[in-house]
């Protein structure tokens, strides 16, 4: 537990990341007050400490919740994320994230709210030609909603030199599963992620999976990527927090277990899990898309100082299919 009862200002918490982080914030003993406009998240999945409904590109709300809660520290989750939507839409995201981003941190330096840990993506590498990125890979995002990313790391980086603001940034590679306590998981209807819509496609939720990309420079052709626990991920958050508030300097940092799974290796662990088959529809090629990525976690392992629990592809699937078959007795 903290050693006073730090207060953390969480955006974006009734989305799938940020509830995982809030529960785990309120399970060790931090105060938490989450602002989430709902257009994504659940009001229910928020299971600690104080809810605002706000969005943040309405800079005045913004300053009335940091103005009345006055937070020691900002987890910042609120942000549209999905690759081919952003490809399709970039006005949206830019506005959304570039400018709800700047509103908040100009709202947090006058209130003097100097601790920020930001929402990242391995989005920002684009296509690292091994396939492993390191957080010195050079940043040559491939679609809007990484360029998003890799512009508010070097905003929140140009503040920090001139400003007592201080922040580590994530850099996620692709988050899956749930909550191991079957208290939380993937809401959206709309998700796009593999291990869950594969497990939905075993739910018969959706008539099929569809695989984008069977021709890709891998050794079965389907997207490489490296799968993270979301309640390892939470950790990371923590582990994160407690590093700046040790007095740690801004900084960024991969999350992921450094190993990657191809789509098909994915799709017969859900298989194999949930004992079940389900249409498979190879298609093509989705945009933004790069072939490989896979984190390279020698820094986050080296200076982060938290345990992973959940560090297996079988675990993953497992979790989040208790979580589809709890959420079929529910309202999606």
């Amino acid at each position: 537990m903290p050693e006073t009862m730090t207060k953390v200002l969480v955006t974006g918490g009734a989305g799938y990341i940020g509830s995982h982080v809030v529960k785990l914030l309120g399970s060790r003993g931090y105060e938490v007050v989450t602002l989430d406009n709902l257009s994504t998240g659940f009001r229910q999945a928020v299971k600690y400490g104080r809810f605002y409904q706000a969005d943040l590109l309405d800079k005045e709300a913004i300053r009335e919740i940091i103005g009345k809660e006055q937070p020691d520290a900002v987890m910042h989750f609120a942000a549209l994320s999905i690759v081919p939507d952003s490809v399709a839409k970039p006005l949206s995201y830019y506005r959304n994230n570039l400018l709800g981003t700047v509103n908040l941190l100009e709202v947090m330096l006058e209130f003097g709210v100097d601790k920020l840990i930001f929402s990242s993506s391995a989005s920002v590498y684009g296509i690292v030609e091994d396939g492993f990125a390191t957080e010195d890979s050079r940043l040559l995002p491939i679609n809007p909603y990484g360029h998003t990313k890799a512009m508010m790391e070097q905003v929140m980086a140009d503040l920090a030199r001139v400003t007592a603001f201080k922040y580590i940034a994530l850099r996620y590679f692709n988050v899956a599963g749930a909550d191991p306590e079957g208290e939380l998981g993937e809401r959206k209807p709309a998700a796009t992620h593999l291990v869950t819509l594969a497990t939905r496609a075993a739910a018969r939720k959706i008539p099929r999976l569809e695989v984008y990309g069977t021709d890709y420079p891998t050794p079965d052709g389907t997207c490489l990527r490296d799968y993270i626990h979301v309640s390892d991920l939470a950790e990371a958050h923590l582990a994160a927090l407690a590093y700046l508030l040790a007095g740690g300097e801004s900084d960024v940092f991969n999350v992921g277990y450094g190993r990657g799974y191809s789509v098909l290796e994915v799709v017969e662990k859900v298989k194999q899990v949930t004992g079940r088959d389900f249409s498979v529809l190879p298609t093509g090629r989705r945009p933004g898309d790069p072939p490989a990525l896979v984190a390279d976690v020698t820094k986050s392992r080296a200076l982060l100082n938290f345990t992973l629990k959940y560090d297996n592809l079988e675990t993953i699937v497992r979790t989040a299919w208790e979580w589809e078959k709890k959420l079929s007795v529910e309202t999606m």
